[in-house]
């Protein structure tokens, strides 16, 4: 037998390959890789292969990886995107038997009456309390009340109760409790109101947060943090903090919790207690991990095969005994060992009153409203004012779609602009012809370089701009739709944050403020640095640059710590002076200020080094004839230093205006433009526009169209200016 005989024979017997992507860590990545060699082991034809995906990149590559062919065969995700990937035709049916698993598991992932994955495990809330301090969890919210006359104190940093209180996520648990809803039946309907009390998933009817429940839910809240029962401004890492030391006897949190907490640390799990004033018990949401099979998979049969084996009861059981992980199927809390886990099976009761997550994209609507109107509550507004602004937001981000539009008028305007930028371009005064095409050549792999990654995407950018993208993932050609919804601020007030409009007077505030600080700072420090008479000049120098060298994401977590409310330092300086704490982002400019802080102490650097380079080009010669006609220091400083440092900074403040303008970091990081985006710039608004707002990316590329148009004619001006100043 021949070489290529061999190998094509052994080609054919050897196993296939089933890929299959994951987001698990630890145990559970662990207990997933043991299945997968398990399953190798018992069969030839197929060979399972796992690939660790990070969670926040899992959903954008499995909607870009599958339709073209190079994604999984099976991967692991929550139900919550059943309905966005279903009307796209990334997944594929599944046979399930539900009676196997847990109420509402295996329906989770039913979409239009087709099964479209099958369920691995679930997440859902529950009340954690620590025994030594309390011998049980309380029933209802009366009974958890009562106790806080004897655990909290604020001011010694002990609280009733930790969750981040101000997470819509966290809170959904008391709306509700509280007989509130998300969904309300469409005008003129028969059908009753959608009652996510009784667990009932789907998603009939219209969005709504403004309900008489979902008021006294946030009625609730704010009592519970202006009785000073909860921490303000709660963080995960506060809350793993409070209740690890006993500073707060009972905390809301998932499964994820356990791994946080000290081994040593002698604690128990309950459901949620009933809300007293409805008889209704806290039903937080069910988040229900499955595993799907892809529409393009490249082994459809093999991996039918590893998905019958991974759901299992067996291997269900080998994931709640290695991973401690909640599994679906039932037949697993049967198991002696398992049954005598009280946390699992604490879970498993939190679970039959936990209310699945809506699998409709409407659902991702939700979230930033649902988070404005609790913020709101929390800061002292009232719920019934906060749930209004709230539902006219959502109103707002569900108008309908730019009507489609013929393409050719819009491609008509194109063509006229571009060409016009031509014929004006051909105008500039040419280059000497003497070595051209010497130099073209030199240039030419930089100029490619430039075009692949530079000037492609914007023009990938721009076109996308002109269409509206559908939740089945196809694109509606709009032409002029997107900027004309945008610049006629069509669903807001022109004075409303969201409109372009505020957002864009905020960005030109926020670009000023830093601007004059920036130069301020930089020229004054450089003046400073630059005096012959200070000594460890180079000391200091190095030390005034590390805010520079220090990655800003960085800089903006520290400094996002730096003015919280309680535990912040900037706060706790404010007391020892004798001033009351501030809650920063409560308020446009102190949640402004906060944000400008942070950003200079970033920008200050980059214009003090740039000062300090023009300062050493200055002849001391000036200095010394100017103090002999009388010169005072500010006169020195006004007909000598400045004239001749203003040709140098003028570049650098150029370049720190355009990098201050888009500045997302800063913005997104610490204020997170709170309070109620009002201090979001146009940068971190189209952001919203395309992943957080049901990924309308035509809309966001409109605004980023828009961004690159105002940048662009700023920098045409600059130039002119620079330009003007060289030929004086």
């Amino acid at each position: 037998m021949s070489a290529s005989a061999a190998l094509l024979a052994l080609a054919l017997v050897a196993p296939r390959p089933v890929a299959l992507w994951h987001s698990y860590r630890s145990e559970e990545a662990q207990a997933l890789q043991s299945l997968a060699d398990r399953f190798n082991a018992s069969q030839d034809r197929y060979r399972l292969e796992l690939l660790s995906i990070p969670f926040d990149a899992m959903s954008a590559k499995i909607s870009a990886a599958i339709p073209r062919g190079h994604g999984p065969d099976l991967f692991v995700f929550a139900h919550e995107r059943v309905g966005s990937w279903a009307p796209s035709g990334l997944l594929a049916p599944v046979a399930v038997d539900a009676a196997r698993f847990l109420p509402g598991t295996a329906e989770a992932f039913r979409w239009e009456g087709r099964q479209l994955g099958a369920p691995l495990a679930f997440k859902t809330l529950a009340l954690f309390f620590n025994r030594r301090l309390v011998a049980s969890a309380p029933k209802t919210t009366d009974e958890l009340l009562a106790l806080g006359g004897r655990f909290a104190d604020p001011a010694q940093g002990r609280f009733l109760l930790a969750y981040q209180s101000g997470d819509f996520y966290y809170h959904a648990a008391w709306l509700f409790g509280f007989g509130g809803s998300l969904f309300a039946p469409e005008e003129g309907g028969s059908g009753p109101r959608r009652d996510e009390a009784e667990g009932r998933a789907g998603s009939e009817g219209r969005l709504e947060l403004d309900t008489p429940g979902a008021e006294a839910s946030l009625a609730f809240v704010a009592k519970l943090q202006a009785e000073g029962f909860v921490p303000q401004e709660a963080t995960s890492a506060l809350v793993t903090e409070l209740f690890s030391q006993g500073k707060a006897p009972f905390a809301i949190n998932g499964p994820w919790f356990v791994g946080e907490l000290p081994k040593d640390l002698d604690y128990g799990v309950a459901p949620l207690p009933v809300v007293s004033a409805t008889g209704r018990p806290a039903r937080p949401f069910l988040t229900v991990e499955g595993l799907y099979l892809s529409a393009h998979a490249l082994e459809p049969e093999g991996a039918r095969e590893a998905l019958a084996f991974l759901v299992s009861d067996d291997s269900a059981l080998l994931r709640a005994k290695v991973a401690r992980q909640l599994v679906a199927n039932r037949a697993a809390y049967d198991d002696p060992s398992v049954a005598k886990d009280p946390v699992l099976q604490a879970f498993r009761a939190a679970a039959a009153l936990a209310i699945p997550m809506d699998a409709s994209p409407r659902m991702q609507l939700v979230w930033e409203p649902g988070q404005s109107a609790l913020r709101a509550a929390l800061r002292g507004e009232s719920p019934k004012v906060a749930l209004a602004g709230a539902d006219r937001q959502l109103r707002a981000l569900q108008r309908p779609p730019p009507p489609r539009a013929a393409p050719w008028a819009t491609l008509a305007l194109v063509l006229c602009l571009a060409g016009a930028g031509l014929f004006f371009a051909r105008r500039r005064p040419g280059t000497a012809e003497g070595g051209s095409r010497t130099a073209y050549a030199f240039v030419l792999p930089a100029a490619l370089a430039t075009v692949a990654l530079v000037l492609l995407p914007i023009l990938f950018s721009l076109g996308l701009a002109f269409f509206h993208h559908r939740a089945d993932g196809g694109y509606d050609f709009v032409g002029l739709g997107n900027f004309a919804d945008i610049l006629a601020s069509r669903g807001y007030a022109i004075i409303e944050p969201p409109s372009f409009y505020f957002t864009l007077a905020v960005t030109l505030l926020w670009t000023g403020a830093n601007l004059v600080l920036h130069v301020g700072l930089g020229v004054a420090l450089a003046l400073l640095l630059h005096a012959p008479w200070l000594r460890l000049r180079g000391l200091f120098r190095v030390l005034l640059v590390v805010p520079w060298a220090v990655p800003n994401y960085l800089t903006a977590l520290i400094w996002k710590g730096m003015f919280h409310r309680q535990y912040g330092a900037i706060n706790g300086i404010l007391r020892r002076l004798g001033f009351p704490a501030v809650s920063w982002f409560s308020h446009f400019a102190t949640s402004f200020g906060a944000d400008v802080a942070t950003n200079v102490w970033l920008g200050f650097p980059f214009m003090m080094v740039v000062t300090l380079g023009a300062l050493s080009t200055i002849p001391q010669e000036l200095h010394d004839a100017a103090t002999l006609d009388g010169a005072t220091a500010w006169q020195r400083f006004r007909h000598v230093t400045w004239p001749l440092l203003r040709p140098a900074l003028l570049p650098a403040v150029i370049l720190g205006s355009v990098w201050t303008f888009n500045m997302f970091n800063i913005v997104w990081l610490v204020s997170g433009g709170e309070p109620g985006g009002t201090t979001d710039i146009l940068i971190s608004e189209a952001y919203r526009w395309a992943f957080a707002r049901q990924a309308q990316y035509g809309y966001a590329a409109a605004y980023a169209a828009i961004i690159f148009v105002l940048l662009a004619a700023y920098s045409v001006g600059a130039q002119k200016l620079l330009a003007r100043r060289e030929s004086a």
